[in-house]
């Protein structure tokens, strides 16, 4: 655990400031002809009957199974509705955060929204170099994550408390999870964290809520953490 706090947290990581249209659908035209029969006309054959009830047949299926995979598509790019997403294809990240937050500028941190008017509900992402591979090089859930709260992700006038610390693997890369909250003298702010290493770099997604507002906007928080990925650039 010497490593993780020599080489990486004493000095590298930035300390924390207080601080559809709806989707075009390819065009489907009809072409119908009319025809208006006398009571005179030919009548057709049973057989000719039967052979234009198939031509129409085939070109009702086709739209609707073109309208089926149109929908489908649709669905899956609307399964978290109420969120917007994040991809950097520069540092190679991306999350989803709540519809209605606002991009701010922090220095230190690469990426930063924020609702404006509970500022306590953010989510944050920063980044350094690093020559491990793995974040389990650094040692267990647990101690990364206490090691994470008192350097970095918390003031060291504000007295933390680590709830819970999981590792789960998304496509065969390893992340940290966990649940603090950090207490001040007016407030109390309950966070969570996701941190992973991947191209060259340390990555922490981190983002919370007053503790008032906790089981209010736990769900949504967790659909952040839950949504961070690296991928290779």
């Amino acid at each position: 655990m010497a490593s993780l706090q020599n080489s990486l947290f004493l000095n590298s990581f930035p300390q924390k400031h207080s601080t559809l249209p709806c989707c075009k659908r390819g065009g489907i035209s009809f072409l119908v002809r009319a025809e208006q029969v006398g009571t005179s006309s030919r009548v057709s054959p049973p057989q000719d009957r039967t052979g234009r009830r198939q031509v129409v047949a085939i070109g009702t299926v086709a739209p609707l199974v073109f309208l089926v995979n149109q929908n489908y598509k649709s669905f899956a790019a609307e399964t978290k509705k109420g969120f917007l997403p994040v991809t950097d294809k520069k540092d190679g990240y991306e999350f989803i955060y709540p519809f209605g937050w606002q991009e701010v500028v922090i220095e230190g941190q690469d990426k930063v929204f924020k609702d404006v008017i509970e500022p306590l509900e953010n989510v944050s992402v920063t980044l350094i170099p690093t020559v491990k591979q793995d974040i389990r090089d650094f040692g267990p859930p647990n101690e990364v994550a206490e090691t994470l709260i008192k350097r970095v992700l918390a003031p060291s006038s504000q007295k933390t408390k680590l709830i819970e610390a999981v590792e789960h693997d998304v496509d065969g890369k390893a992340y940290y999870t966990f649940e603090f909250v950090a207490k001040a003298p007016n407030y109390t702010r309950h966070a969570l964290s996701t941190i992973s290493i991947g191209n060259g770099k340390f990555y922490t997604l981190t983002t919370g809520a007053n503790e008032r507002r906790w089981e209010k906007m736990k769900d949504k928080l967790h659909t952040v953490v839950d949504s961070f990925k690296l991928f290779n650039v």
